[in-house]
């Protein structure tokens, strides 16, 4: 029986930070596998248009710029595989990743797996998210509602960015919170206090996204959790700010991670883990930046940071 095939560098996902990775291990001649999972592509698949990615001055549909990465990715010879991994053994070498009944071994590994936006569920939500007025990204979308009123949901540090950076576009911010005082830290709240601009609705919570029979966001449902009143505030955009759940899944343990589930870099690295071989980039440890830029010259890195670690092993 022949003895199964170790690979030199298993990339998994397929966003920014994982195709970037793909591609710097490719040009290596590492001959890299890429592990697809349930989203190929990442959030940005579902993002209509991206304007601040760096070479796209008229802007970039979010689906086509994940193509044309992998298509750069494929070109040097990168290759792909469906596969969702829910179990690994990094205690041997080479390493093992389990998915199903197969065990796929390689020498070095980037987790590249991203994380997925905390969403509060409410009907009309679903349906309009994805350039149809519900987004999880001012950075990324907050242009495309300049002169408009808006609503932000969330009551911490990442809602009162978001809210802040709003401003600049929109004509209101409306920020949601359940509770009658914000969680962020203060210097933010007072700034967002301050701010003619934003709206604050207090001690209430989101009942439903109005707008789904127009395919586009008309107004956001609200309770008052204190009276039960409920009431609409006119938007035509609303952001959720809930935050993010890591998809750190099976990888943690043995994996170090933050007490907000992130993966934790270790000896002063961005990208380097507790376990030799074994690297992560993008969202899944990023929980500051997450942007698709940042989350490729993490893929970058990782990809060198591996190259390396192969060629002393040698």
């Amino acid at each position: 029986m022949s003895e199964p095939t170790v690979e030199n560098v298993v990339i998994i996902g397929t966003g920014c930070a994982g195709l970037t990775a793909a591609i710097y291990t490719a040009r290596a001649n590492l001959n890299p596998l890429v592990l697809e999972g349930s989203q190929p592509g990442g959030q940005l698949t579902t993002t209509s248009e991206v304007e601040n990615f760096p070479g796209f001055p008229e802007g970039v549909d979010g689906f086509m710029l994940m193509d044309n990465l992998r298509k750069q990715a494929s070109k040097f010879g990168t290759r792909f595989q469906q596969a969702l991994v829910t179990e690994v053994d990094f205690t041997s070498s080479p390493r093992k990743l389990i998915s199903g009944d197969k065990t796929i071994l390689a020498h070095s590994v980037i987790i590249a797996t991203g994380a997925s936006p905390r969403m509060t569920g409410i009907p009309g939500e679903k349906e309009l998210f994805g350039g149809k007025g519900v987004t999880t990204c001012a950075t990324c979308d907050g242009a495309f509602y300049r002169n408009m009123d808006v609503a932000v949901i969330g009551g911490g540090d990442s809602a009162a960015e978001e809210a802040l950076f709003l401003t600049r576009f929109c004509s209101k911010v409306y920020l949601v919170h359940r509770r009658d005082e914000l969680r962020a830290s203060k210097i933010m709240a007072d700034r967002v206090l301050a701010h003619e601009k934003i709206e604050m609705v207090w001690d209430s919570v989101p009942v439903a996204v109005e707008g789904v029979d127009d395919d586009a966001v008309s107004g956001l449902r609200i309770r008052n959790v204190k009276t039960d009143a409920e009431s609409v505030l006119p938007i035509k955009g609303l952001f959720v700010a809930i935050g993010h759940i890591p998809n750190t899944g099976p990888f943690a343990p043995p994996l170090e991670t933050d007490e907000n589930g992130y993966f934790k870099p270790a000896d002063g690295s961005q990208v380097q883990t507790n376990i030799p071989g074994v690297y992560v980039a993008g969202d899944c440890a990023d929980h500051v930046y997450r942007q698709a830029i940042t989350a490729a010259g993490m893929g970058c890195q990782a990809a060198i940071e591996a190259e390396r670690w192969l060629a002393d092993q040698e």
